[in-house]
């Protein structure tokens, strides 16, 4: 009861702050969108998800603070019509789900208020119906919407008081969330039964509600009218929520009479009247929010509206027409594509500069501590890198998450991150879901790999998943680039990742399909890859076969997009043996094994500058390069980066 408390308090809190902008209809939209007149327009939050999503998702873009679930008559007796009488407390939670999900998607701060309207007509049956049904329908609709997550109740469209009254009571019985009741007053300013607005609000203070208010009616001024009447009682929160006018179909389309400019003009008399939260009913679309909006935003920044006049006529303007809006074909990118991009990634930058860029690999731990990683990435600071690398538990061998070390790194150092992804460890949905977190967490610079089998590693019993393989890792990426998940269902925003690739140039050289590789390469790039990075190449002869091949296959400019050319520093003729011999995608040629063989102890140093002249060689050639350190020996990889800088044969 705490907790629940506490949002009732959060929501007069907000209230206190300033009025509340509410979103507009729902069932003019759909209806606009091709969906019948006699549809059951509850039941669309089952069979047309994506519809109710995407105008919920439009009302937060127009600037709406609280949005309605689609469940107005989700309510036994309504549904009754339709045979789904026993859907009820199924389709309130969905609704709910969907309002949440697409206030997630849309990346904004708003309430979701659960929505629910009168049993039916006001017809002698219904006037007659037992209390005790009445609270058993209300309550199949509190029950869903509260388990569908739901920040309050939202009771709307009533004229039938004692019904009204019996629901608000139900829902504090149920819940201590806010609630607000809206009732519907006729030209003469009362209810069927008599009761003026003052006395009905004063009668639903006292029940438990936290907001009273009106909506829907005879338009902007009959709604104004009935607020201003509220005024006559004892002091209660209130709202407003108007139709656009009456309506007129006029060649198979709704026109409603009220323009969005003439409902943002008359926002100022609905605060004059007391309103904390304004919105729209029906006929009212996002274009009626956003110039709400407007209207709000310059209210309280001047306190006048947004054309600097207090509107208290009707201005001339063209009426509102709704017409049906095609959504399917749609580019789901513009979904939320007002929300400001963000900065390209340091990497991307550098390549778009011309830096020579330099990258150096990091192993996650193998523990919960993850200090003294930062502090190699320290060094690896100092001493100049452009970016880390974050391996995946390579050769499968377990070590703490990527993500989370990348996030670490970035957040203590201000050093970017390059993150290897596998495709090994986690599903389709785990991947997407990953992948929206780094990019909430400014993580955007991703290596897509397919990664090393289980069995090599820790857990030889393991299994992989492999929904997808490095190429559909790619094109995931680049979906979420373009606004939409693997599904086609928007993600709020374009994504802003910089997409790795892998290439083994030397692949042929150890029995395997060169052509394969190189095909997947081309894959890989079609797919939406930004950058290479190769397996560690050890000679010249190695890097001018793969920029020949490059040449062969994409013109004479090779590669169509930029290189870094892996390099791994060797340690000693037994290190070198190993890698060429034990580890998949490394291959050392016959003279540089034999080159550590004649150092002996003094293998490192060697290995150090066979690298170094490596790259002073082919430095004009590629992008950068991107060090893989053995042994996690740092400090070798950071002395290789003081001299690349220090040598003025390669860029710095």
């Amino acid at each position: 009861m705490v907790s629940a408390m506490n949002e009732r308090d959060r929501f007069r809190t907000r209230l206190a702050a300033g009025p509340l902008l509410a979103d507009g209809a729902m069932g003019t939209l759909l209806y606009s969108r091709g969906v019948p007149q006699r549809a059951n327009l509850d039941e669309l939050v089952a069979s047309r998800p994506d519809l109710v999503s995407a105008i919920h998702r439009e009302y937060l873009e127009a600037g709406a603070e609280l949005i309605e679930t689609a469940t107005f008559g989700a309510n036994r007796i309504r549904l009754a019509a339709h045979g789904m009488s026993d859907r009820a407390a199924e389709l309130n939670r969905r609704g709910a789900q969907l309002a949440r999900e697409a206030r997630d998607v849309a990346g904004r701060e708003a309430w979701v208020a659960g929505s629910i309207g009168p049993l039916g007509a006001p017809n002698r049956e219904l006037l007659h119906l037992p209390d005790s049904e009445i609270r058993a329908a209300v309550r199949e609709q509190l029950d869903g919407l509260l388990e569908g997550g739901v920040d309050l109740f939202i009771f709307e469209t009533f004229s039938l008081l004692p019904h009204l009254l019996l629901a608000v009571d139900e829902a504090r019985l149920t819940a201590d969330l806010p609630i607000i009741a809206q009732l519907t007053f006729g030209e003469e300013l009362q209810l069927p039964d008599g009761t003026p607005p003052a006395i009905a609000a004063a009668t639903l203070l006292a029940t438990g509600a936290d907001v009273v208010g009106v909506n829907c009616g005879g338009g902007p001024e009959a709604c104004a009218e009935a607020l201003e009447a509220m005024a006559a009682g004892p002091a209660v929160l209130r709202s407003i929520m108007p139709n656009a006018g009456l309506p007129q179909r006029i060649e198979g389309q709704f026109v409603y009479a009220a323009s969005p400019d003439y409902l943002g003009g008359i926002v100022p008399r609905f605060l004059a009247a007391g309103a904390v939260i304004v919105g729209g009913c029906c006929g009212t679309t996002p274009e009626h929010i956003a110039a709400m909006r407007r209207a709000l935003d310059a209210f309280q920044a001047g306190g006048t509206d947004a054309s600097g006049a207090i509107a208290t006529a009707r201005p001339e303007a063209a009426p509102t027409t709704i017409r049906p809006r095609p959504t399917a074909a749609e580019p789901h990118a513009a979904v939320g594509s007002s929300a400001e991009p963000p900065e390209p990634t340091v990497l991307a930058r550098a390549l778009a500069s011309g830096r020579f860029v330099i990258s150096v690999e990091i192993d996650p731990p193998r523990s919960v501590r993850i200090e003294r990683t930062i502090e190699a990435a320290r060094l690896l600071k100092d001493a100049g890198v452009d970016l880390v690398n974050v391996s995946d538990s390579a050769m499968a061998r377990v070590r703490m998450g990527a993500l989370a070390v990348a996030f670490g790194i970035q957040h203590d150092l201000d050093l970017e991150c390059i993150v290897h992804v596998t495709t090994r460890d986690r599903n389709l949905m785990a991947l997407e879901s990953e992948l929206l977190g780094a990019h909430a967490l400014g993580v955007r610079d991703i290596l897509a790999l397919t990664g090393d089998p289980a069995r090599v590693g820790d857990y030889p019993s393991g299994t992989g998943v492999w929904d997808v393989d490095s190429i559909g890792l790619v094109e995931i990426l680049a979906r979420l680039n373009r606004g939409e998940d693997a599904a086609g269902s928007p993600i709020g925003q374009p994504a802003d990742f910089t997409i790795a690739c892998a290439l083994d140039p030397t692949a042929t050289d150890t029995g395997a399909d060169a052509g394969t590789e190189w095909d997947r390469l081309e894959r890989k790039l079609a797919a939406g890859a930004h950058l290479i990075m190769t397996q560690p190449l050890y000679d010249l002869a190695q890097v001018e076969a793969m920029l020949d091949e490059a040449e062969r296959r994409f013109g004479p400019a090779g590669f169509p997009v930029p290189l870094l050319l892996g390099v791994l520093p060797l340690q000693s003729s037994r290190h070198a043996e190993f890698l060429h011999n034990e580890v998949p995608g490394i291959t050392i040629p016959d003279a540089v094994r034999a080159t550590l063989r004649e150092a002996g102890d003094r293998g490192a140093e060697v290995g150090l500058a066979m690298t170094l002249s490596l790259l002073e060689k082919v430095g004009a050639r590629v992008a950068g390069t991107y060090i893989m350190p053995s042994f996690g020996r740092y400090e070798q990889a950071a002395e290789l980066v003081r001299r690349l800088r220090a040598r003025q044969g390669v860029p710095a």
